[in-house]
């Protein structure tokens, strides 16, 4: 899937950007995705994904795919930096990976 860019307006960013996660950050880990894991919200398709930013920080972000005339968009709906044992699973669910992709 061809993604155009990030939806950001002052719907979302205000609401992602409470918990101090700089845009930077958030789109970083859009970027560099790896694994994107299904949500349970029946209301609309989200997305969870983790990554670690260039600030180091690791970050959780909540997002969706929105079409806008024919493109393809990653919306965030909310992102926050990860507790200590999410890091952890974090860091042994990419090991694992890393450990298949040999």
């Amino acid at each position: 899937m061809f993604i155009s860019g990030i939806d950001w307006d002052l719907g979302n960013w205000p609401k992602c950007g409470r918990h101090g996660v700089s845009k930077t950050e958030i789109e970083h880990v859009l970027r560099t995705m790896v694994l994107r894991i299904p949500d349970p919200d029946p209301r609309e398709s989200r997305y969870r994904t983790a990554g670690q930013a260039p600030s180091g920080r690791h970050v959780f972000v909540v997002f969706t795919y929105r079409e806008v005339k024919g493109e393809t968009f990653i919306r965030p709906i909310s992102a926050r930096y990860m507790h200590a044992k999410e890091v952890a699973a974090y860091e042994q669910i990419k090991k694992a990976m890393a450990n298949i992709d040999q």
